[in-house]
Order: structure tokens, then C-alpha cells, then sequence
């Protein structure tokens, strides 16, 4: 199985922690040179130091704010206007705010749409040309699982999680003429930050003490543990190599059986 990325370049979004951080760290473990992308410098620095280079790659960062569209165009633009380009694209962000659909203001649901849809087109048409040229593209969107099946208490992102699945499907349909795969990973709960705060924010709600919230959620899950972010990153990785040349259009949870749909 061909999963060797020497020679490969990756833009990671939101790779200074939780999973974009992991899919960072496997993506140079297996050869690509990795361009971290996030808001904070000092962490992006360390992750970088912290990557493989077993294939002298030369990995950079950029700071970008998925809350600036426009700024995160003229960053991502100006490092590709001296001729690099990209082959890989990991599109991950952090998720919206909990609570039900009906309660969320209208400003909700536009910053959502911001950050998870108009940010991500923004990346791929500036990351469309080289992947073109290449006859070499993957696409990866780190989504949720309630494209399959709603999440209570999550109104806004199950919404717009929706639409940035079928934005990803219709461009596997367009771009598949070009070498380029699209593919979506859906993480089920897993030990990153944002876990902990939909934990506190349940038990704060519920007046619950945060074990007890922590154990019902491991209930629902069959193999009765959460995921580690190295374990969502092993299938954006996978998704990524040669190996997943003929896998365009879907979705793969990675939620250790959670989700109640096929």
C-alpha cells in the first residue's frame, strides 16, 4: 500500500492542537512537507520544531483567523504567489458554539457559515491550480458525524456541518477530472479541548458532575471510550496518500460506532 508523500506538500488548518495538530504530525511522518495554519504563532513554532523531518522536508507555518476571510485569502495567496503549491489540503476548524438550533441568533449561524464553508472555499480555489497542474489533489474536511445523524444540543453546527457536506460532495463530483479527491472525516467525541467544554458545558446545564456526563457519553458508544486525535488523523492520512486514489465523495466516521446510520 503506497502511502509515502515524499515530494508532497500539506496545508493543515488548525494544527496547533487537537486533531490538526495530530494529522499535521502524520502527514510528516509520512513524507509530506507541512504548512501549519492557525492563530496562534507561538504554538504553531512548537508544533513545527516538533514534526519529522526524516525527508528533509522544510516545514513552515502561516497565522491566519478562520473569523477573517479576507485575511486568511491574502496570507494563504501571498505564500503561493512565489510558486509553491499545494497538494494536500486539510480543511479543520473548531466548531460552534453549543446549543439548540432555535435558540441561536441569526449572527451564529452567519459566523459559522463564515468559518466553516466560505474559509474552506477560499483555501480550495487558491490551492485548485497546483493540484491541477500536478494531476495530484486531496481534500480533506475535517467535519462531524451529524452529517449522518443530528447531535442534540448542537443546532448550529449539525446545519452547517450539513452544508459544508454537501459543498465537498458536489466539488468530488467537479474535480475528480483532475486527479483531485474530496473527502469528509467525521470525528465522534474525542479527547481535544472542545470535549472537555461541551462535558462542562453539559454538567453545568444539567447540574451533573462532569464524570457522570463523561461516563453517559461513553455509554452511547460501542467500543466505550473516546477517540484519541492521533486516530482521526490516521484516516485523514490515509485519505490523503495514494493509496486513496479511488475514494472521492464520502464521509467516514471516525467515532468508534456511535453514529446510528450506516
Amino acid at each position: 500500500m503506497d502511502l509515502n508523500l515524499n515530494g508532497k506538500r500539506a496545508l493543515v488548518c488548525g494544527s496547533s492542537d487537537g486533531i490538526g495538530k495530530a494529522a499535521a504530525e502524520e502527514l510528516a511522518v509520512m513524507g509530506a512537507e507541512v504548512i501549519l495554519l492557525a492563530r496562534n504563532p507561538e504554538k504553531l513554532e512548537k508544533v513545527k520544531n516538533d514534526l519529522s523531518t526524516a525527508g528533509n522536508q522544510n516545514h513552515s507555518y502561516l497565522v491566519a483567523d478562520f473569523d477573517d476571510p479576507v485575511g486568511l485569502e491574502s496570507v494563504v495567496g501571498n505564500y503561493l504567489s512565489k510558486g509553491d503549491h499545494i497538494n494536500i489540503l486539510i480543511n479543520n476548524t473548531g466548531g460552534p458554539p453549543a446549543g439548540p438550533a432555535h435558540k441561536a441568533g441569526i449572527e451564529e449561524y452567519v459566523t459559522a457559515f463564515r468559518r466553516h464553508l466560505l474559509c474552506n472555499q477560499i483555501l480550495v480555489k487558491l490551492c485548485l491550480e497546483g493540484m491541477k497542474q500536478v494531476n495530484y489533489g486531496r481534500i480533506v474536511n475535517v467535519i462531524s458525524t451529524s452529517v449522518k445523524a443530528p447531535l442534540p444540543n448542537l443546532g448550529v453546527s449539525n446545519t452547517i456541518r450539513g452544508a459544508v457536506a454537501n459543498w465537498s460532495k458536489t466539488l468530488a463530483n467537479e474535480l475528480g477530472q483532475y486527479g483531485i479527491t474530496v473527502n469528509n472525516v467525521l470525528p465522534g467525541a474525542t479527547e481535544t479541548g472542545r470535549l472537555k467544554r461541551i462535558i462542562k458545558n453539559k454538567a453545568e446545564k444539567s447540574g451533573k458532575k462532569e464524570k457522570e456526563v463523561s461516563d453517559a457519553m461513553l455509554m452511547e458508544i460501542p467500543l466505550n471510550r473516546f477517540a484519541q486525535p492521533q486516530e482521526v488523523a490516521n484516516a485523514i492520512a490515509f485519505l490523503s496518500s495514494p493509496a486513496a486514489s479511488y475514494i472521492s465523495g464520502i464521509n467516514i466516521p471516525v467515532d468508534g460506532g456511535r453514529t446510528p446510520v450506516l
